[in-house]
């Protein structure tokens, strides 16, 4: 157990061995950027619609308690990334308060999230490509386009976009980060366009039962469970995104002023575009109509004769999707840059070039492994274990919040959350009833998962990781 509960050094976070360092070329602008590209996608493009046909017009609540869950994580995350700006985020932040087999478990968590992630959003966008392309007139075979399990043999499209966007990272940091930037524009100005168009067509009566699934989760006759919470356990999907921005601490030129202002910038940012999206689409249109619709705010804007600005909001899905890849792509490359660095994984994957400053050879391998998943897995029906991955990261880094305040208090913090007794709580008991709130079977999954990861960690990172090998020599 005393092998288990070893704990790398806070003051030690900085310190790297040449050669596995990454270079600091992002500022506070490139963060937000970051944050919202992974917040603001497949979540309002497309949950909104699950959310609504789940919760009903009370989908409002589902945003704004999913919100403010992930708003008091977020204040969490700024506080531990200015304190140890490293790369590693959540993972990073538990090996040092909580111990090896925590961190582990966190890490392995983060891995199945970011992986999931990436495949689901990268068919999403297949979905889309292939549905623009056919309007033009280029109609791509079946067996091209779909796994096995719809019929097909590859999704070529979903590999290639995995790939373009790794080699974007591979180029580097900072050009990735810049384009990122322009295309994060581009969708934010797509939602302002639907507001604009559907808000006018409001009509509170729409609203009428504004909670007609109760607020807990509860089973319909249908079989499936809804509810505000178990809306909000979907639209938690979602909100997060900005545990990538942490991930880059050691890639921010400034990280003690520029993490917090891209954490909660970001945070802060994408909970008003939601809310403002989210009661713009239930006043235009009852949420029976395109609340089972894979294209939702489309959906609203040609009921409302508005066939132009339907075409535009699916060009901006398209454009916008890649800016999810980009921020979960190159968070999941982090983590396993990372815990391939601490020994963890095989230090193979840690090494960064001397051209780029980026790690090409985790990228690849991430690239690799989350490309497989999209081109032949079922990806629909264990999608929410993302969510579950997430929310098991969340209440580790409001648990490192808490305890370095007892085991530490004295020492400088950049920026405190306020009220970390009050803030943490509520993430911590807030992600415990989203987990509630997921299907039984993602639950189940999720052990299975860390169980799987228990053994691997047992079969090798236990004696492979550089506190291991430090105690031996």
């Amino acid at each position: 157990m005393q092998t288990w509960l070893r704990r790398k050094s806070i003051d030690q976070v900085t310190v790297h061995e040449e050669g596995r360092r990454l270079v600091p070329t992002l500022s506070w602008p490139h963060l937000i950027a970051l944050g919202i590209g992974a917040i603001v996608g497949t979540g309002i493009y497309t949950l909104i619609g699950v959310g609504a046909n789940l919760a009903g017009p009370a989908v409002l609540l589902s945003f704004a308690v999913a919100g403010i869950v992930c708003a008091c994580a977020a204040l969490a995350y700024a506080e531990m990334a200015t304190m140890m700006p490293a790369a590693g985020s959540a993972y990073t932040y538990s090996y040092i308060v909580l111990g090896e087999i925590l961190a582990w478990v966190v890490g392995w968590s983060l891995i199945l999230e970011y992986s999931l992630v990436v495949s689901t959003v990268a068919v999403g966008w297949s979905g889309y490509a292939v549905g623009f392309l056919k309007g033009l007139g280029v109609d791509l075979p079946l067996w091209a386009t779909a796994g096995p399990h719809a019929g097909g043999f590859i999704n070529l499209p979903a590999v290639g976009i995995v790939f373009v966007v790794a080699g974007m990272l591979m180029a580097g940091t900072r050009e990735s980060a810049t384009l990122n930037a322009v295309l994060v524009v581009v969708k934010v100005i797509a939602l302002g366009i639907f507001v604009a168009i559907a808000l006018p067509h409001f009509d509170a009566a729409r609203l009428d039962p504004f909670m007609p699934f109760g607020f807990v989760k509860s089973m319909g006759t249908d079989g499936v469970e809804r509810g505000v919470m178990a809306a909000a356990a979907i639209i938690f999907f979602a909100f997060y995104g900005f545990d990538a921005i942490s991930t880059a601490a050691e890639e921010t030129k400034n990280p003690e002023r520029d993490l917090s202002i891209g954490i909660v910038g970001s945070m802060v940012g994408c909970t008003l575009i939601y809310m403002i999206v989210a009661l713009a689409a239930v006043g235009a249109l009852s949420y029976t109509v395109f609340g089972n619709s894979p294209e939702p705010l489309a959906l609203i804007l040609r009921e409302l004769n508005q066939g132009n600005a339907a075409t535009i909001i699916a060009i901006a899905a398209v454009v916008a999707l890649p800016t999810v890849l980009l921020a979960f792509l190159y968070g999941q490359s982090r983590i396993f840059f990372v815990m391939s660095r601490d020994g963890l994984l095989p230090r193979g994957l840690s090494k960064v070039s001397k051209r780029t400053g980026t790690p090409i050879a985790t990228t690849l391998f991430t690239a690799i492994l989350v490309a497989a998943l999209a081109g032949v897995a079922r990806l629909d029906e264990i999608a929410a274990l993302a969510n579950a991955g997430t929310l098991a990261a969340f209440i580790a880094v409001s648990v490192c919040l808490l305890v370095l305040r007892k085991r530490e208090p004295s020492r400088r913090r950049v920026f405190r959350t306020p009220l970390a007794w009050v803030v943490a709580p509520i993430a911590i008991f807030g992600c415990l009833y989203l987990f509630w709130s997921l299907p039984r079977t993602t639950q189940l999954w999720f052990l299975l998962w860390n169980a799987i990861g228990i053994v691997a960690y047992l079969a090798y990172g236990r004696r492979s990781s550089l506190l291991a090998r430090a105690q031996d020599a």
